[in-house]
């Protein structure tokens, strides 16, 4: 049976470097890897319209309601249930690069108290409970705070889904900062680890913070039966 785990963090917070770094990692051990990346922009329909989402296409941040905004992001790993499913049967680590708790952390970022936590329930049950996806063994939570995270947005590389510098997640700081308040509550979740990228006022070397997921994810292999 694999090991199933989830790379989580704000944007800028280097999950796509980390989950690249673990899978290799982990290959070099001679464990069978599987990276998976969501939202999946140019490979489902509703991956495509995440994009259009991210682009503005639909109206501002504020504009369209978390719920409506929800159902594409959770739709995109409906319609990837299948691979999701052949990877963790064929594969020693199966590797996600934003996972459920992406919807549940941005989306929940959006609303507050009771409202925020109705949301919650609604999409993890419409993930989990409807769309029948597996949950996580482990997720890794790498918390940047936001002013670093939005300098690593800036240095970031042209994307596939975007021609902008910063998609309309990214460019908004307040926002950012509420996504990581409830990343941080999540985080307290027994299923959870979280790894600190940033030391002082630095962000840590990307060497550094791989060094640390690669132990984590080792002991965890270790005490899979």
């Amino acid at each position: 049976m694999s090991l199933f785990l989830a790379i989580e963090g704000i944007d800028g917070s280097g999950k796509g470097t980390q989950a690249a770094r673990l899978h290799a990692y982990l290959m070099s051990k001679g464990h069978r890897s599987a990276l998976l990346s969501f939202p999946r922009y140019q490979q489902t329909m509703f991956g495509q319209k995440v994009g259009d989402f991210l682009n503005g296409r639909f109206g501002t941040l504020e504009s369209v309601h978390p719920l409506l905004v929800s159902l594409l992001f959770a739709g995109d790993r409906f319609e990837s249930r299948e691979l999701i499913q052949a990877a963790m049967a064929n594969y020693d680590v199966v590797i996600c690069d934003r996972y459920v708790a992406s919807n549940v952390a941005h989306q929940g970022a959006k609303s507050s108290g009771t409202e925020r936590k109705e949301l919650i329930d609604w999409i993890q049950h419409l993930e989990y409970s409807i769309y029948k996806l597996p949950r996580a063994d482990l997720t890794l939570f790498l918390d940047v705070d936001v002013e670093h995270a939005q300098q690593l947005i800036a240095a970031k590389s042209r994307r596939d889904y975007t021609e902008k510098a910063a998609d309309l997640q990214e460019a908004d700081a307040n926002y950012l900062r509420r996504v990581r308040e409830v990343y941080l509550e999540l985080s307290s979740g027994a299923q959870w680890k979280s790894i600190h990228c940033v030391h002082g006022s630095h962000v840590r070397t990307i060497d550094e913070i791989a060094a640390e997921i690669a132990a984590v994810v080792d002991a965890s292999l270790q005490r899979s039966p």
